[in-house]
């Protein structure tokens, strides 16, 4: 049976119009499909903002990579196997107990003051039981134990005597009086010792404790002292005593070859021009790994422009650690820009972190990340080289990864509303500046060393909150700056702090620059007593991930 076709006759002028909604409804859908996959990629994006933040909140904070990823990427296995090497032989051991060992890490001062307390029998016991006969001491047993003694204020009243001659009382008109030497006082017409300014001064900046905590302290311990009364002992001392070792200090720091920048926000109530809410930053500058003395310089800004390094820095040539931050890029052609390969893994880690951790391996997010790690890897392998045996290291193994690394980044793409595409659009608009570790063998593959000097800032910052003024905020700047100085160089921080308070009101600090030398956290002059018991342990690469931050 055949099937009937029919033909539809319609108006020229309705086929148009027909013909021309057609063209509509096609144009609205590839508009309506192009809204959804802008909506999908929006929803992907947020959804992996929503996993990253709850892995901030709730997971490990630990970055450490999974090196079996890793050796899949690099064939390390493959390279490193030894298929002819015959089997370890296996051993036998048994079972036995240990003492349980003190912690490597607990060590006693050898100079620590010992108290030695006896344990006898009372005479009526010191005979035999058997034969009723006196017995000797046969030997000891001893048991070591940590005494805390908690610290105590006394007063200190300093009697200067006065001598006159009784000779030319009674026969002359003119009477000599001689008066014995007397210290200049840290703050003249204060109550105020050097050892209590330091004790302050070492519990606000070392210890993390604001002065309302001091104050409760000092007042349970039957001490009326006033945070206002601490605060401006801390300021005045800075004046007198501090800023010029600070200035030193900064004039020191603008003559090394290579430094490390960073910067973090501080709230200042009561600054100029500016609500009580808006953003301050202090920033930080330090010597890197190469300079003999350690050196960090802290410094208060009402803002974050980039023309702050660029005038701080108006000395300085050389290379700058610093991480993406547009203003540093702006600093003048004689000061090389070194990027921070850290910040880079953070974003290709934050992508890894968005993913359940069986659906990690292979990924492009897991291979972002080991290129790095094989980076970083060899970083330590050349730790222990010298500068020039570094560079060529560098330019033999590492470039040839890099190189790899960027053309691969650069293959993914710049995928929007993606962390993925985020990690991958950074790298390769930090490119010229992730390049630079490799000029100079003295240089660092991150700017890590920064972070950690910008830190006791930031613990500290957690505590006081926000600071009052911008005159208290440039004090606190000097403060960091000396005491984080000191700390790096082996010093006790308050032993040294107590040193300055008491030798540089009776030294020419001002006009005599041997004086100031003296006293300055560099100094190899300075006396034993306010250094560090142990000596320091060499330094080991040290990476953001590796700990629990």
């Amino acid at each position: 049976m055949k099937n009937d076709t029919s033909t539809i006759t319609i108006p020229k002028s309705e086929y148009e119009s027909l013909k021309t909604k057609h063209a509509e409804l096609k144009a609205r859908e590839t508009q309506l499909e192009a809204e959804v996959s802008e909506l999908s990629q929006q929803l992907k994006w947020c959804m992996e903002q929503l996993r990253l933040v709850r892995h901030k909140q709730f997971g490990a904070s630990s970055e450490k990579s999974e090196t079996f990823d890793q050796i899949n990427i690099f064939n390390e296995a493959e390279v490193e196997a030894e298929p002819v090497a015959p089997e370890p032989e296996l051993t036998e051991i048994k079972r036995h107990f240990r003492n349980r060992r003190r912690n490597a890490k607990d060590r006693l001062p050898d100079d620590l003051p010992v108290e030695i307390v006896e344990h006898d029998l009372p005479e009526d016991e010191k005979v035999c039981p058997e034969c009723g006969e006196p017995m000797h001491v046969m030997g000891h047993e001893t048991r070591e134990e940590l005494k805390i003694i908690p610290a105590k204020a006394v007063i200190v009243r300093h009697v200067r005597k006065v001598y006159a001659c009784r000779d030319c009382e009674k026969n002359s008109d003119h009477v000599p009086i001689v008066k014995a030497t007397l210290p200049e006082p840290v703050i003249k017409g204060s109550f105020a010792s050097p050892e209590a300014i330091a004790h302050i001064m070492y519990q606000k900046f070392v210890m993390y404790a604001p002065m309302y905590r001091q104050e409760q302290d000092w007042k349970r311990n039957g001490i009326m002292l006033s945070r206002q009364t601490m605060s401006n002992w801390l300021i005045r001392v800075t004046q007198d005593w501090l800023e010029p070792i600070y200035k030193e200090l900064r004039r020191k720091l603008l003559e090394a070859d290579v430094l490390h920048g960073d910067e973090t926000t501080l709230q200042v109530l009561r600054e100029p021009g500016k609500p009580a809410q808006s953003k301050s930053y202090m920033w930080l500058y330090r010597t890197s790994g190469d300079a003999e003395s350690p050196i960090i310089i802290y410094e208060y800004q009402p803002n974050r422009r980039a023309e702050n390094p660029e005038t701080f820095l108006k000395n300085f040539s050389g290379y700058l650690h610093a991480d993406g931050y547009d203003g540093y890029h702006k600093l003048p052609e004689n000061i090389t820009v070194v990027g921070c390969w850290s910040h880079v893994r953070r974003k290709w880690f934050d992508a890894l972190k968005t993913l359940p951790k069986e659906k990690r391996a292979g990924t492009n997010a897991q291979r972002g990340v080991s290129y790095i790690d094989k980076l970083f890897a060899l970083e330590r392998q050349f730790g222990e080289l010298s500068p020039e045996e570094r560079l060529r290291k560098r330019q033999k193994v590492a470039k040839p990864i890099l190189d790899e690394f960027f053309v691969w980044a650069n293959s993914l793409g710049d995928a929007k509303f993606t962390l993925l595409g985020a990690a991958a659009h950074y790298t390769l608009s930090q490119k010229k500046y992730l390049e630079h570790y490799l000029l100079d063998g003295r240089l660092e593959i991150s700017n890590n060393r920064a972070e950690r000097s910008i830190k006791p800032f930031v613990m500290s910052r957690k505590n006081f909150l926000f600071t009052n003024t911008p005159a208290g905020a440039q004090a606190s700047a000097v403060m960091f700056s000396i005491i984080e100085t000191a700390k790096e160089n082996m010093l006790n921080p308050y032993e040294y702090l107590t040193y300055v308070f008491k030798n540089a009101p009776n030294w020419d600090i001002h006009n005599d620059p041997h004086a100031l030398a003296r006293l300055m956290p560099v100094s190899k002059d300075l006396p034993d007593h306010i250094k560090y018991p142990l000596p320091a342990m060499p330094e080991t690469p040290h990476y953001a991930w590796e700990e629990d931050v």
